[in-house]
């Protein structure tokens, strides 16, 4: 196996936004815009997603399992518009799961995902 590379790293925090073991990316807390309404908070998480991706030379098409938190789960089909309109037919597995964000920011969602590059593509 390759080494383990972590990019995106956060000191105060003590992690790293995406680690890339062999053929496998492994994505933690993508957030963003956390003062919007739950359309621009899921635009932005995955917004930095991508950002994320980009990093390890991969997309949203790399996708292959996402795990979405809400902190309200009746928000699942203004999630379900935004990924038909990012991922265009390549969707991933996904899990929707509900809770009390420990975040004192006005947070409504996260993502949290894997992607998958074969090693013959890199």
């Amino acid at each position: 196996m390759k080494e383990i590379k972590r990019y995106d790293i956060n000191e105060d925090w003590a992690h790293a936004g995406i680690v890339q073991a062999g053929e496998f990316c492994f994505l933690n807390y993508c957030v963003r815009n956390t003062d919007g309404t739950i359309e621009q908070q899921i635009d932005g998480a995955f917004d930095e997603m991508e950002e994320r991706l980009a990093l390890a030379g991969m997309t949203l098409e790399n996708v292959v399992q996402m795990n979405c938190l809400f902190k309200n789960i009746w928000d699942i089909p203004v999630m379900e518009k935004i990924v038909k309109k990012r991922f265009h037919g390549k969707y991933p597995a996904r899990k929707s799961i509900q809770t009390e964000f420990a975040d004192p920011r006005n947070l409504l969602f996260q993502v949290d995902a894997v992607a998958y590059m074969p090693s013959d593509s890199q």
